[in-house]
């Protein structure tokens, strides 16, 4: 089950820190203006990221192993998120004042979680 939630997650995360990359202005408007963004959107984003979590964890709740263990915490992650973005939504749309390195930050973030996931799903 590890390989198998790693091969899915890290494809998506290696598109989404690519994406970041070759178009970071998007991301920087996008994340500058998370303060006037669409309750409903929140909402949504939030009910993803919670489900998506929680199908990860309610089948990989493992520690056994450092690839296992990744897993998990992508899935608490994604719980955590999910849980903030629906209870508390004021709390995601303050914005930080440093845009750009928060998203390069994030980029290199993605990055790398969606190499070692893809090497762990696929290799």
């Amino acid at each position: 089950m590890t390989e198998f939630i790693a091969g899915i997650a890290g494809p998506y995360l290696v598109v989404t820190g690519v994406g970041m990359m070759l178009s970071r202005r998007f991301y920087e408007r996008m994340m500058s203006g998370s303060g006037t963004a669409d309750p409903i959107l929140l909402n949504l984003s939030g009910a993803a990221h919670f489900v998506l979590g929680m199908i990860v964890l309610r089948s990989h709740f493992l520690w056994n192993s450092i690839e296992a263990a990744a897993v998990s915490v992508f899935g608490v992650m994604m719980v955590l998120k999910g849980t903030v973005l629906i209870a508390v939504p004021e709390a995601t749309l303050k914005t930080t004042e440093k845009v750009g390195n928060t998203l390069t930050v994030s980029t290199v973030g993605f990055l790398a979680a969606g190499l070692y996931f893809c090497y762990v799903g696929y290799l």
